[in-house]
């Protein structure tokens, strides 16, 4: 049986030879299991490529693919699933902030048939920010909420999966993508082990603050209508109260024969209710961007060179 083995890689040129002999000690514990690398380079200004054709030339096993620029981790994670040929495929990142030491149970527990995957989550997240750490359980507690596809708090997108999982996620080759909602809507019998949170070995992240928002808006947009509800609803609130306002102040002016006054009072209103419109609009027009790039049919990624 062989196991591919899927490494995400974005300016990571300190971290690949690091990654490398880490898993290697492990694999020396798999002597039933053949393996092989799929590095995805995303467009790394850095040495990153040069490491992994390093290690390439000197094991056949490693092979990569390098992307014309820059696409993001969605479209290396996808590449990566395209090219593995093994029976068993598992995604993880290069800094090692994902054991390798648990690989042996996870092809364990895929391999006894009892499931179709074995992923991993977080049950600390010692070493992060405090705001980031709160954004990130606010995330899952809202998208759980909204969305009836359910997300793991703390889920990792290392796993190890079937090759039957892996061919329907293949299945889905949507432009706008969000893995861990993918991971779970495409369903199977999944087992999660956890473990503490693990620093980076080396180098610094490129997720910032901002890019995971953007990442946590864009699955929320993917796997959710209810933002859609709740601007129709909104909607529907403002109408109601400048209804009922409208009727007041009618029939006040009627009643006491009076202009009626307060006009400071009713530019704030019509401020608040021209904000709302607003929100409302970009709300609209988020999910009318992804429809956009999705009739467009634009490829998820291009590849520049492919060993």
């Amino acid at each position: 049986m062989k196991l591919s083995i899927i490494v995400p890689s974005h300016n990571e040129e300190e971290t690949v030879s690091i990654f490398y002999n880490a898993m290697e000690d492990v694999h020396k514990t798999l002597t039933d299991i053949e393996y092989e690398y799929w590095f995805v380079d995303d467009g790394s200004k850095d040495n990153t490529l040069a490491e992994i054709k390093k290690l390439s030339a000197i094991d056949d096993n490693v092979h990569y693919v390098t992307f014309s620029r820059n696409f993001g981790k969605e479209a290396a994670l996808y590449a990566g699933l395209e090219h593995a040929t093994g029976e068993l495929v598992t995604v993880m990142d290069i800094d090692l902030q994902d054991p390798p030491t648990l690989l042996p149970e996870m092809i364990a527990g895929v391999r006894s048939g009892e499931w179709d995957a074995v992923g991993t989550r977080r049950v600390t997240r010692d070493g992060e920010s405090k705001i980031r750490s709160f954004f990130a359980k606010m995330f899952y507690k809202f998208i759980n909420r909204i969305s009836s596809t359910e997300m793991v708090d703390g889920a990792r997108d290392f796993r190890v999966m079937s090759r039957q999982m892996v061919d329907a996620v293949l299945e889905m080759p949507e432009y706008n993508r969000f893995s861990k909602g993918i991971f779970s809507w495409v369903g199977f019998k999944t087992k999660y082990l956890e473990y503490k949170n693990i620093e980076r070995v080396a180098g610094t992240t490129s997720w910032s603050f901002w890019s995971l928002l953007k990442y946590a808006i864009e699955g929320i947009v993917t796997f959710s209508e209810a933002p859609l509800l709740i601007a129709s609803g909104l909607g529907a609130v403002m109408a109601a109260i400048s209804g009922v306002s409208l009727i007041v102040v009618v029939v006040r002016a009627l009643v006491n024969n009076t202009s009626v006054g307060g006009w400071p009072s009713m530019v704030s209103i019509f401020l608040f209710i021209g904000g709302i419109q607003l929100l409302v609009l970009g709300i609209i027009g988020r999910y009318i961007g992804n429809i956009y790039l999705e009739v467009k049919h634009r490829p998820i990624y291009l590849a520049r060179e492919v060993k």
